[in-house]
């Protein structure tokens, strides 16, 4: 990683992820990357502080020049880093997102399992879409945004989006370079109900498993 510097993966989780196994799950895809990580850095949200506060927490403690951001109810396929370091490298990047496979919470995939979505297609700023917080960010980048709780009201773009969307758009304000690599490099775990950008969500559905 000589060109890139290291990467830090930055899981914030709520404690019902720790009970069901979830988070362990997550920490083990890391540990499983064929490009390793230098660090994960865990925040658990264990006073109910909510997703923002939790992520910063986590990001808070990076010190490597790199934050991939996992959800501790998601988890990385093998490939994941690499294929992300290579766009850095590739496209001088500060802030690179993949897509997702879906999957049911014990891990079996999604039936008929071909979400489109925003696949393939580049983040416009001027037209911003969603994108997941399953992403690589320069962490001066990352620190200098931050995760800030939205107004229940807020909307950008014409989304009623969370902490994660918010910082996208901020980033983007700041005039990141943001790239999409079109490729499958993450599970992204399906709850029954997305509860994604939803403000004080705390992790992801965590409430109603």
């Amino acid at each position: 990683m000589s060109t890139l510097g290291e990467i830090t993966v930055a899981i914030p989780a709520h404690p019902a992820r720790v009970a069901n196994g979830m988070l362990d799950r997550a920490v083990a895809s890391v540990k499983n990357q064929i490009l390793p990580a230098a660090d994960i850095s865990i925040a658990i949200d264990e006073h109910g502080d909510g997703a923002a506060v939790t992520r910063q927490r986590a990001l808070d403690a990076v010190q490597t020049e790199w934050v991939a951001f996992l959800d501790s109810d998601d988890w990385f396929y093998p490939e994941h880093l690499k294929v992300l370091a290579a766009g850095a490298r590739i496209f001088n990047a500060s802030y690179l997102f993949s897509y997702y496979m879906v999957h049911f919470p014990d891990g079996k995939p999604w039936p008929a399992n071909d979400p489109l979505g925003h696949f393939g297609k580049q983040f416009n700023p001027l037209a911003p879409h969603q994108t997941t917080i399953t992403t690589l960010v320069r962490t001066e980048l990352a620190k200098k945004i931050g995760f800030h709780e939205p107004p229940p009201d807020s909307v950008v773009g014409g989304h009623r989006g969370g902490e994660d969307w918010h910082f996208t758009v901020a980033c983007a304000e700041a005039g990141a370079k943001i790239v999409h690599v079109p490729r499958r490099t993450w599970a992204w775990v399906h709850h029954g109900a997305n509860s994604s950008g939803i403000p004080g969500r705390g992790d992801a559905a965590a409430r109603r498993t």
